[in-house]
């Protein structure tokens, strides 16, 4: 898959009257990236930075204002809906809340199944409830669960349900967002090493979108960190965390607490000035280059590049730290 300058804009309105003047939102802006087959590509940020947006730009669930999807050598974007309706059954998405996500009134089996009724609609009722048993073993349920309710299962039990809806037409793409983030911890492992379990044994490629860099650390390839809309870094896992260069990306790795209560009181953090900026505000991306800002939120401003630092890891222009009066602080 190759994501280029996508774009996900939405109108808000300013003031009442009549004729009242709208401003976009700029929820994603201008996001590429690539994903190779067998690959995990975690996606980070703190909340509003436009994680979710942008796995819905890239399944388009949700209307984009610009760019490229391409995915199979075809432009996803301006698919026609039938071609479109085809490419579904290789593009799925594991949601945040488990319970929310499945239809309270259908059993497990007939949520697992339902895949399978769209898009193999002559398959025969027992080998689809065949198909769905071998969907629940692969994700560690008890099959004698296939008539239960989604009420009756537990967080982490309504997770891996919804791991083997997306799993059942064996995708080559799965979207996880926020998968673990309404789980305890100890039930957050078992679902991350689920995951990396399957995606070993299918070659798929996935997304796995979090706020959490430890959780993402643990399962991704590659890590991208989002700020208001736009990419501000993109490198492998290891570089990431043990040679981050944009400001934003090591004040999350600081916020990151460390197991040993001694380490986590003697070290020093990394803290941003100021609030999130409003992403209405069109000088709002500049907050880590302010040298370039044109003190007018209506003007045509600089748009940070990403640079390559290093083989395969982007980082966005910014102004030095030590420069930047305020921006970090210990």
């Amino acid at each position: 898959m190759n994501v280029d300058d996508v774009k996900v804009y939405f109108p808000v309105r300013m003031g009442g009257g009549i004729f009242p003047k709208t401003k976009p939102l700029r929820a994603v802006d201008g996001v590429s990236f690539d994903l190779h087959a067998g690959e995990t590509l975690g996606v980070v940020g703190e909340s509003g930075c436009g994680k979710s947006t942008l796995a819905r730009a890239v399944l388009r669930l949700v209307p984009v204002n610009g760019g490229v999807v391409s995915w199979m050598g075809s432009n996803l974007l301006e698919a026609e809906k039938e071609a479109l309706r085809r490419e579904r059954k290789d593009l799925q998405i594991v949601f945040q809340d488990p319970l929310a996500s499945l239809d309270p009134r259908m059993t497990i089996g007939q949520s697992i199944a339902e895949p399978l009724k769209t898009f193999r609609p002559d398959m025969d009722h027992s080998a689809r409830m065949d198909e769905v048993r071998a969907a629940m073993k692969r994700v560690d349920l008890d099959t004698n669960m296939i008539n239960r309710y989604p009420h009756e299962l537990s967080g982490g039990q309504n997770q891996r349900v919804g791991i083997a809806r997306a799993m059942i037409l064996q995708p080559k793409l799965v979207i996880c967002d926020e998968a673990v983030s309404a789980l305890d911890v100890s039930v957050q492992a078992q679902i991350i090493d689920l995951l990396i379990n399957l995606q070993k044994s299918a070659g798929l490629a996935m997304i796995f979108i979090s706020h959490d860099l430890a959780v993402v650390r643990e399962i991704s390839h590659r890590v991208m960190v989002l700020y208001l809309g736009r990419v501000v870094e993109i490198a492998g896992r290891t570089t990431i965390y043990e040679d981050a260069r944009h400001p934003y990306t090591k004040a999350l790795i600081s916020a990151v607490p460390i197991p040993d209560p001694k380490a986590e009181r003697a070290r020093k953090r990394l803290i941003l000035d100021g609030d999130l900026p409003s992403p209405l505000d069109s000088r709002a991306s500049l907050q880590f280059l302010r040298s370039k800002v044109i003190d007018d939120p209506d003007a045509d401003q600089s748009r940070p590049q990403l640079i390559e630092v290093s083989p395969q890891h982007f980082v966005a222009e910014h102004d030095p730290c030590e420069t930047s009066e305020g921006l970090l602080a210990s």
